[in-house]
């Protein structure tokens, strides 16, 4: 991962655009709908810069200058002088979703984008704001962290009462809140790898790795297989004892004939 994906706030903040013409137009509707406020170069409160201009000259002598002023930098079709490049998002207010390519290619952001816009259901971000609106409820209802994310995660999992590409999800959420949802002891997945290629993964194996609350990495597992799973899963190495963790456990093995999933 060549940059860290960051969601910026900027609604009600001036951020400096400069350049005329379709690029900076683009640009200039980017940051008003996010509800920033375009400003000039002159703007001493501003933390972010776009750069717009066709001349190459014109385009590095403006980057520099902002650089020196310690903001962070965008320049169009330049992204060996960016500080950040915008991806292609696909807005299901208030969930997002970034599609970026490190500046590599915008024709390809842009359609893997249209692949995913093609599959969210347009009251995903309804669901956001019920789930939201029902945080109080949820925390009252599951004390402890750890059990609220794993009651949480299965209500969202495919086939389940939150499944959020199910348009009619957003309508369950009281019923789910006051049905009586047990709670889920640890249950462990052995996982047998037929590779270490991460593109041998299939659909089932990289669900349960994104679903996974403690990873045990058993052998020489290669780093972009465990990267598949959530950032804050736990990952010990080994194999999982006779007293596995709460949660889902996978346990990660290499070099098995037959693949899980």
């Amino acid at each position: 991962m060549n940059q860290l994906p960051l969601f910026v706030s900027l609604r009600g903040k001036p951020v400096v655009l400069l350049g005329e013409g379709e690029a900076a137009e683009a640009k200039r509707r980017l940051i008003e709908r996010a509800g920033g406020l375009c400003c000039g170069e002159d703007c001493g409160d501003a933390r972010l810069a776009f750069i717009a201009l066709e001349q190459e000259a014109d385009a590095v002598e403006a980057a520099v200058r902002l650089k020196e002023r310690g903001l962070l930098v965008n320049v169009v079709d330049r992204p060996e002088l960016c500080d950040f490049t915008t991806p292609a998002i696909v807005d299901r207010d208030p969930l997002l979703v970034a599609v970026g390519t490190g500046g590599a290619s915008a024709g390809l952001a842009k359609m893997v984008r249209q692949a995913i816009e093609r599959l969210l259901p347009e009251r995903l971000g309804a669901l956001a704001l019920a789930l939201q609106a029902a945080r109080g409820r949820m925390r009252a209802k599951w004390p402890d962290g750890a059990q609220r994310r794993r009651q949480i995660d299965a209500a969202l999992s495919p086939g389940g009462p939150l499944d959020p590409l199910d348009r009619a999800s957003v309508e369950r959420v009281d019923n789910w809140l006051g049905s009586d949802v047990g709670v889920m002891m640890s249950r462990v997945e052995v996982i047998n790898l037929a590779s270490n290629d991460p593109e041998e993964l299939t659909l089932k194996q990289a669900s349960l790795l994104a679903r996974a609350d403690h990873i045990f990495i058993d052998g020489a597992i290669a780093p972009e297989i465990a990267n598949r799973a959530r950032a804050d899963a736990v990952r010990s190495q080994g194999a999982p004892t006779e007293h596995a963790p709460d949660g889902l456990v996978i346990h990660l093995r290499l070099g098995h004939e037959r693949a899980h999933g």
